[in-house]
C-alpha cells in the first residue's frame, strides 16, 4: 500500500478536492435572478470580451489558444481556484460595501464548515511536529454599538509552513490547522497556532500555465483564514495578513487590505508571537 504525502500534491488533485467541495457546499443552487438581469450581466460580459478581441486584434491561434485552456481549467479542476484568486475580491468589496464594522476579504477555495468546535481558549488541531512559529491569536468579537458578543462563533484555518491545506493535499491530518472556536460570555477568544507562510497557488495545472503565459508571479502572502458570526449579525469572512511580508503590495488574489494587517509582538510566555485583533459585527439589515 502506498501512502501519499504532500509532496505528491498536485494542482489537478488540489482543483478536483475545490471543484467536489463547491458542489457539495450548496452554493451551486441556481440564483434567483431575473431574466432582464441575466441579459445584461451575460451581455456586458460577452461583450467585453469582443471589445477585446477587436481592440487588440486576436487572431485565430491566439482564439485557439484561449479555447485549449479554457477546456483545461474544467479538466484541472481549476475554475474555483481561478475564479477565487482573480475575481472574488471585487465580488466581496460589492457584498460588504455597506458595513460599517470589520473589512472582509475572500473565502477562497479551501474553506471546508463544520472543523470540530472548542470553547475559547483552546489549541488548533495540529501535528505533534508541526513546523512554524508558535502564534496566539486573540481578541473580542463586539457589535457595531460597542457591545460585547457572547459565545460568537470563530472559525479558523490556514496553511501549514509549507503551504499546504488540509483536505486538499495529501498526507495531512483531516483537521490540520482548522478549527471552529467559542468566544466566550464577554466576546474574547484566545486560539492557539501556528503563524502560517506566504505560498505559490498550485502552478502545475491551468492557472499556473496563464501565470508562466503571462510573466505573473504566483505568490499569496501569509495569511490567515476566519469566519466570526454571532446570531442576528452578518457572517464575516476576512483574511489577516503580517507586516514584512514581500506579497502584501502584489498579493496574486489582491486581497490585502490595510485593515487586515496583524501587528505581531513577542508571546507573553516567551515562545512564539502573539496578535491581538478584534472583530466588529454589523446587525443584520431588515
Amino acid at each position: 500500500m502506498s501512502i501519499e504525502t504532500t509532496a505528491d500534491a498536485t494542482a489537478a488533485k488540489s482543483g478536483s478536492a475545490a471543484t467536489d467541495r463547491f458542489r457539495e457546499s450548496g452554493k451551486t443552487s441556481t440564483a434567483e435572478v431575473s431574466v432582464e438581469r441575466v441579459s445584461m450581466l451575460a451581455g456586458k460580459l460577452i461583450q467585453a470580451a469582443n471589445d477585446i478581441v477587436l481592440e487588440e486584434r486576436v487572431s485565430y491561434d491566439e482564439f485557439n489558444a484561449l479555447k485549449a485552456w479554457l477546456i483545461k481549467v474544467g479538466e484541472d479542476g481549476e475554475w474555483p481556484l481561478f475564479l477565487d484568486v482573480w475575481l472574488e475580491h471585487s465580488v466581496e468589496e460589492v457584498a460588504t460595501d455597506h458595513r460599517e464594522g470589520n473589512k472582509g476579504s475572500i473565502e477562497g477555495p479551501y474553506y471546508i464548515p463544520d472543523a470540530p468546535s472548542q470553547d475559547s481558549p483552546a489549541t488548533i488541531s495540529m501535528r505533534e511536529d508541526e513546523d512554524g512559529t508558535p502564534l496566539l491569536f486573540q481578541g473580542q468579537v463586539r457589535s457595531t454599538d460597542g457591545s460585547a458578543l457572547p459565545n460568537a462563533k470563530v472559525e479558523l484555518w490556514h496553511a501549514d509552513s509549507a503551504g499546504f491545506y488540509s483536505q486538499f493535499a495529501p498526507g495531512l491530518p483531516e483537521w490540520n490547522l482548522r478549527g471552529t472556536f467559542i468566544a466566550d460570555a464577554e466576546g474574547n477568544f484566545q486560539i492557539n497556532t501556528m503563524q502560517p507562510a506566504p505560498y505559490q497557488i498550485p502552478t502545475d495545472g491551468a492557472c499556473g500555465q496563464l501565470i508562466a503565459a503571462a510573466g505573473w508571479h504566483a505568490w499569496r502572502p501569509a495569511h490567515l483564514h476566519l469566519k466570526v458570526s454571532a446570531p442576528g449579525y452578518e457572517l464575516l469572512t476576512a483574511q489577516l495578513y503580517f507586516p514584512g511580508d514581500p506579497h502584501n503590495d502584489d498579493d496574486i488574489a489582491t486581497a490585502v487590505k490595510p485593515e487586515l494587517l496583524l501587528d505581531p509582538k513577542p508571546a507573553a510566555s516567551g515562545t512564539g508571537v502573539e496578535v491581538d485583533y478584534d472583530f466588529v459585527l454589523d446587525p443584520v439589515q431588515k
